[in-house]
């Protein structure tokens, strides 16, 4: 890709991510992770967001938290049902910026380590992951649907199968 093409798209991706982490409130000082009891706002870089349709959010320290609690939210957010949620946010890797979690890519087994060890990394484009992923060492990558229950634990683990 041309220069200023790049440039170009890499704009408007921006662009496009800074509306959508407007809709994610900031973690607060004293926010703690709802799975592991981690102050969240002490790792901005790592912050993922479930939005309730009721306004209220619960802010987790990586993309890995996240999905524990989303594969199991009668475990961590007794009386909260997923069909109440209206948004969930991952921040994107490279520019910091909180997007929409279904729309990223993951990788999983790079050598990037997150506050809770081996991390699911979001990145905005499949090109992005492709190039972390070849980048960082990365072992897979995956989309959001594709995150299993068990994913998490064998991530926990360092299993990246």
């Amino acid at each position: 890709m041309r220069p200023i093409a790049r440039l170009l798209l890499l704009l408007l991706i921006a662009t496009s991510l800074h509306g959508e982490e407007a809709a994610f409130p900031a973690p607060g000082k004293k926010d703690t992770c709802p799975v592991c009891g981690m102050f969240v706002a002490l790792y901005p870089q790592w912050v993922a967001t479930v939005v309730y349709k009721d306004g209220h959010a619960h802010h987790f320290d990586g993309a890995k938290d996240l999905f524990k609690y989303l594969h199991d939210l009668p475990k961590w957010a007794p009386g909260h049902q997923a069909g109440d949620i209206a948004r969930i946010g991952v921040t994107e890797y490279y520019s910091l910026i909180r997007m929409d979690a279904r729309a990223a890519w993951y990788v999983i087994g790079s050598d990037v380590l997150g506050p809770m060890g081996n991390e699911l990394i979001p990145l905005a484009s499949g090109e992005d992951a492709r190039e972390f992923l070849k980048d960082h060492a990365g072992k897979r990558i995956l989309r959001f649907e594709e995150v299993t229950p068990e994913l998490p634990a064998k991530l926990d683990a360092g299993n990246f199968d």
